[in-house]
């Protein structure tokens, strides 16, 4: 599932309250920037939000270390973004007509000589170049030079019970360069960025469903227990399987043969290619052939324990499998980053479209909107709009705790998902029957209560809520084109009477209670022993790359040729009988499962916990008859994979 492990992605930046992004930036256009002294132009968004005056506990030492990148603006940014509506909006005369990777590079990218400007006033200012890329200028260099090259004083702040480094202004950067630099990341340093090289810890502990287990949604009814809702419920499944799924969603005889989808998730899980193999051969899935399967990775890894390495395994294997199981014939590459750091995951997605590795990216990985600031949130956008200029989609996971509210205190939306330039995955409890029929769906949220001690009831029926599928309306992007007219205001309104960017915009199989059956290779309870296995997963994690396989049947039925930034597309088919129209309550009544755990995860030894899982349930947010903060426009239909098919 899109567990804490994903989730808990450390960002560079982190403020408690993010401004409005409007006008350009809402379309992932650099913010104008402002005139702050004479001679400089300020970079809007580069002072967090939490270094307040109050906070300030003075100034930094001048020695301290500094870690910056300098982002390129390249030479137009503006057409970069118009040029990404415009081939990706089916309406436009342009649609489909991508560039190259070195098409894009050559029309939008930066020149050599705003590198050498950038590159030069950097290191006049006595700070040392570490690395150059298409996207960015990395330096090091202490607090004095960093103030000297910025025009900003850098002071320490308390937030929470800790004390960060931050600029006291906005950074700026000399008249000269205001059209070079895109923005600047890393003058503040919340959280602290280890930069020690670790090795891969071995895999967690194994994890276990305990069972009894239904084989398809209903076939196996807990006679034993309570009612729920006036009736008996099903145990839950097993696991769905990719077979399933296929039927689910349409798939038809489609495998995506030809389709390239890339996956990032952080590190690497050191059986990937064992464990997919077995999997494929135990679950009747298409074997893996050689070279379908490959892995792009960093020279070495950082931060492991804060980011919880071993953890990302699960999530590398749940995207993989995943998607293979739903796009058998798809060539899948995973891109792994160096951490769960910005710095890294962007340089992640950097590597797709730079090297062009794949069409269609599943990214199982976020967090809460109030942890990303207008610098992180243009350097991201502008990786997404080269991917749409070369017909490049991204999909990321919309979050697995609903509102956010339970988790946070706040009611807010999942980044990256909100982005105006990606598509926002939502997800749902699938309920799959005998014959692979597809049976229905419900938005995915669920409310859990354990069996009572006499056996003959559920406390405090029917329980809090326990998880659900990230959905909502921004506070910091502007509702783009594609959703207007779509969306209802009361969803785009909440937030401003502007309008605002709504989340998610497709949805799929999410509920653990519903989940995937996945295969890893974990470490056994004795800590020595690792060993396969198989277990029940689910979160917005498994909705990303299923939406992502789809996607690769999708574009196979297109006949090969790239779906590229699919919103636009996605939408243009809104109400037709290409998407199932999910809701809540499609019954009329409630519906629940029934479900046994190993109270220490995986054997009895500690003993079971009974509970039963109500469905539909997702905190604040409601899937309804036509577009819904839960699932978007709804879940592929039959026929949404051949509605775009070439005629």
């Amino acid at each position: 599932m899109r567990s804490r492990h994903a989730a808990r992605r450390a960002c560079v930046s982190l403020a408690a309250t993010l401004p409005l992004l409007t006008g350009a930036l809402a379309l992932g256009i650099p913010a104008a920037h402002a005139a702050d002294a004479p001679g400089r132009d300020r970079l809007a968004g580069t002072k967090p939000a939490w270094a307040t005056p109050r906070a300030d506990k003075g100034a930094a030492s001048d020695g301290a270390q500094v870690a910056v990148r300098v982002y390129l603006q390249g030479k137009d940014a503006t057409g970069l973004a118009a040029y990404a509506k415009a081939v990706s909006d089916p309406d436009s005369a342009t649609y489909g007509k991508h560039l190259s990777a070195a098409q894009a590079q050559s029309r939008f990218g930066a020149t050599k000589a705003q590198v050498a400007a950038v590159k030069g006033w950097l290191t006049s200012a006595g700070l040392k170049v570490t690395g150059v890329t298409r996207h960015y200028v990395a330096v090091s260099g202490d607090v004095a030079a960093a103030e000297k090259a910025f025009g900003t004083q850098l002071h320490n702040y308390t937030k929470g019970a800790k004390t960060y480094r931050a600029p006291t202004t906005a950074a700026s950067v000399p008249d000269g360069l205001k059209d070079a630099v895109l923005t600047v990341t890393g003058l503040d340093n919340s959280p602290h960025l280890a930069s020690h090289r670790d090795q891969l810890p071995p895999p967690e502990t194994v994890f276990r469903n305990a069972g009894p287990f239904s084989t398809y949604h209903g076939s196996n009814v807990a006679s034993t227990l309570p009612d729920a809702y006036g009736t008996k419920v099903p145990y839950a499944v097993k696991g769905y399987t990719g077979k399933q799924l296929r039927a689910a969603y349409g798939a038809g005889t489609r495998t995506g043969k030809g389709v390239r989808i890339a996956i990032t998730d952080a590190y690497a899980s050191p059986t990937i290619a064992f464990d997919a193999a077995t999997y494929a051969k135990r679950g009747g899935d298409a074997a893996w052939k050689s070279g379908q399967l490959r892995q792009v990775l960093p020279a070495k890894y950082t931060r492991t324990k804060e980011c919880g390495a071993a953890g990302w395994y699960g999530e590398e294997t749940l995207d993989v499998e995943a998607a293979h199981a739903v796009a058998p014939g798809a060539q899948i590459t995973y891109v792994g980053a160096a951490s769960c750091y910005d710095e890294d995951l962007l340089d992640s997605l950097g590597k797709i479209v730079d090297n062009h590795l794949a069409d269609i990216v599943s990214n199982s990985w976020g967090e809460v909107e109030a942890d990303q600031t207008p610098d992180l949130a243009a350097a991201y956008d502008q990786v997404f709009q080269f991917g749409a200029v070369e017909g490049i989609g991204f999909y990321y996971s919309s979050g697995d705790d609903g509102d956010e509210v339970a988790s946070t205190g706040t009611k807010q939306v999942d980044i990256p998902a909100s982005s105006a330039w990606v598509t926002a995955v939502g997800g749902t409890s699938l309920a799959v029957g005998k014959g692979d029929k597809y049976l229905g769906e419900t938005g995915w949220g669920t409310q859990k209560a354990s069996l009572a001690a006499d056996g003959k009831s559920w406390t405090g029926f029917p329980g809090a809520f326990a998880s659900g599928a990230g959905g909502g309306t921004s506070r910091t992007v502007a509702e783009p084109y594609y959703q207007r007219g779509l969306v209802p205001d009361a969803l785009a309104k909440a937030n401003s009477a502007d309008g605002n960017r709504v989340v998610p915009d497709i949805a799929a199989i999410a509920d653990p209670n519903t989940g995937f059956l996945v295969g890893q290779t974990q470490t056994l309870p004795d800590g020595r022993t690792q060993a396969y296995d198989e277990y029940r997963l689910g979160g917005t994690s498994l909705a990303a790359p299923v939406i992502a396989g789809v996607q690769a049947l999708a574009q196979e039925a297109a006949g090969g040729k790239p779906l590229g930034f699919a919103n636009p597309a996605i939408y243009a088919r809104y109400g037709s009988k290409a998407y199932h129209d999910v809701t809540d309550n499609p019954t009329g009544s409630g519906l629940a499962v029934a479900r046994v755990d190993f109270v220490n995860g995986y054997d009895a030894t500690e003993g079971l916990a009974t509970s039963v899982r109500s469905l539909g349930k997702d905190s604040s947010l409601s899937a309804v008859k036509g577009y819904d903060d839960v699932t978007g426009v709804g879940t592929p239909a039959g026929g949404y994979v051949e509605s775009y098919r070439r005629r």
